[in-house]
């Protein structure tokens, strides 16, 4: 399954921030997935608490985002949406089309329990 590997790069990723910013753990993150990513997000949400087993992120819950497929034409200069295998101008109907969304994985925010040894009090923080 390439979720799991896609799940043990994001824990992995976010493992190196909860050491980076000497963190309890990570509380939630957020996740934008375009259809044409290669990534089944119900597979990856599957896929993440394995991988985050008896890590700093094992209790954080994951927000999945799909992100649209969106297209730029080059003959008329719209930005439309766009179906996953059709990927024609919504205005025109040209399919002279530039892929501006659809394909993204990107971890979009981390929010982390911050220890109190850091001097400050407990809170969460948005990276």
């Amino acid at each position: 399954m390439h979720e799991l590997s896609v799940a043990q790069a994001l824990v992995e990723q976010i493992e190196n921030l909860v050491l980076e910013r000497n963190a309890d753990s990570v509380t939630s993150l957020r996740v934008l997935i375009g259809p044409l990513s290669g990534v089944v997000p119900d597979l990856l949400a599957g896929a993440f608490p394995l991988a985050a087993a008896g890590t700093f992120a094992e209790h954080a819950t994951l927000d999945l985002v799909e992100a649209p497929v969106r297209v730029h034409c080059q003959t008329c200069g719209a930005e439309t949406e766009a179906a996953m295998n059709r990927l024609l101008c919504g205005t025109c109907g040209d399919w002279h089309t530039q892929l501006v969304s659809g394909d993204e994985l990107i971890l979009e925010s981390v929010e982390l329990q911050l220890s109190e040894m850091s001097g400050e009090l407990t809170r969460p923080e948005n990276v």
